[in-house]
């Protein structure tokens, strides 16, 4: 497993070592005595899987009480997945940082508790999982728009499908003033 560094500190990529043969592939994607050792955390409380299709996007949510940190993968397709500083007083605060995650290459992003998050769904299907350090709170959810244009996001779309409840979201500086 190789444990990367972002530009937002906390925020971290890991490429888990991948054993590919005509079978297929084995890997492990979460083994504790390696998280512990990269100084990742080792208490994961929850797991979670969705299904989306193409040009869905999802985020950015976040728990402002009980605050998760997320083990973000893709088992099937590619998302183009985001994270956004909300620490208040981070020298990155409401940066964010991008990449593509897909079922061929098999990276990981940890995002630590104080991120926004959010992905868009870039394969005609893509099933994603993120293993949280807390418990889902539906009361203390709240969300960023995903088009805020503080946040400067550049997505690889102008026109995602989106719930009704993230169309609603906060615009950043109403949810920087919660």
């Amino acid at each position: 497993m190789i444990v990367e560094k972002t530009p937002l500190e906390g925020l971290l990529l890991i490429k888990p070592n991948v054993h590919e043969d005509k079978r297929g592939y084995f890997y492990e994607n979460y083994r504790d005595e390696l998280f512990e050792a990269n100084g990742l955390p080792t208490n994961f409380r929850q797991d979670n899987q969705t299904k989306s299709v193409k040009g869905t996007l999802r985020g950015l949510h976040y728990q402002l009480k009980y605050p998760q940190g997320k083990l973000v993968r893709v088992s099937l397709g590619m998302v183009y997945d985001v994270a956004v500083d909300i620490r208040k007083t981070s020298p990155t605060f409401s940066q964010y940082f991008s990449v593509n995650l897909t079922d061929k290459d098999h990276l990981q992003m940890y995002i630590p508790p104080g991120f926004a998050h959010g992905f868009l769904a870039l394969k005609k299907e893509n099933i994603i999982y993120y293993t949280c350090t807390n418990y889902r709170s539906a009361r203390h959810e709240v969300g960023i728009l995903w088009d805020d244009k503080d946040l400067k996001i550049k997505w690889p779309t102008r026109k995602p499908i989106i719930s009704k409840k993230d169309k609603n979201n906060l615009k950043f500086l109403e949810f920087n003033n919660l």
